[in-house]
């Protein structure tokens, strides 16, 4: 499907009668950061350590979820356990001290370029993640300097992760415009699912092992292979033809 037939079905299934683009909502791990293969193997290290059974590609599934979510949903599913708050946050923070042990990892290839073309046509850039942990976080100032909004949701400010609507809705507050006016830049079939049932036309990028053909399948409106496609493509979306 072509970017106009994209948007002309985007278009019809909303009602919206005329395109324009005044806000991009973008998420964090695996798009900003290519964070993700560290995240997946603190994840498999902290169940491993409790005895919990699982893969470490499952992890990639639960992207756009709270980190607590995460860690309630495995002890529950893996060893029977009911985590309160404040357990699930002790064991999200050893996964983060895990994660930390890791290294650094980089920017997402060609996000540089996404983000200075939704800069230069005047769109807003408006973080939207699950992530709670403050090593990520606080590396998105240091890392995008002049390139992002102010403006941004976490993992601390919503009560449902993804692939609740609340994160995206949340930010399509932050921006102050219709739903019809954000584009959501994704990786996850969580995060993809949240933005189209936020209302929001939903973009996927391919940056992990999850197939361009689950991504459509969680609602996406466009998929593009990686960050550059998305770079080279991005000015014919936002002009909408």
């Amino acid at each position: 499907m072509t970017i106009q037939e994209s948007i002309t079905n985007y278009k019809r299934f909303t009602g919206t009668a005329t395109w324009r683009v005044a806000a991009a909502l973008i998420d964090c791990d695996g798009v900003l950061l290519d964070t993700m293969k560290n995240h997946t193997r603190a994840w498999l290290k902290l169940m491993q350590k409790n005895g919990i059974k699982c893969s470490r590609d499952e992890f990639y599934l639960y992207e756009g979820m709270t980190g607590t979510e995460i860690v309630k949903k495995k002890f529950k599913e893996g060893a029977g356990k009911v985590l309160t708050d404040d357990e699930a946050r002790a064991y999200y923070g050893v996964k983060g001290r895990y994660f930390l042990e890791l290294g650094e990892p980089g920017k997402v290839a060609g996000i540089d370029r996404v983000l200075s073309t939704l800069r230069d046509a005047d769109v807003q850039r408006i973080v939207v993640t699950g992530s709670q942990q403050a090593s990520v976080l606080n590396r998105i100032d240091r890392e995008f300097p002049g390139l992002l909004s102010t403006e941004r949701v976490t993992g601390h400010d919503v009560h449902h992760g993804k692939p609740h609507p609340e994160p995206f809705l949340k930010g399509v507050a932050k921006a102050g415009v219709p739903a019809s006016q954000c584009i959501v830049i994704e990786n996850a079939p969580l995060g993809v699912q949240a933005a189209h049932a936020a209302g929001c036309f939903t973009i996927a990028v391919t940056t992990g092992p999850v197939s361009a053909k689950a991504l459509t399948r969680a609602g996406a409106d466009l998929v593009f292979p990686n960050m550059d496609a998305l770079a080279d493509a991005l000015p014919e979306i936002l002009k909408g033809k």
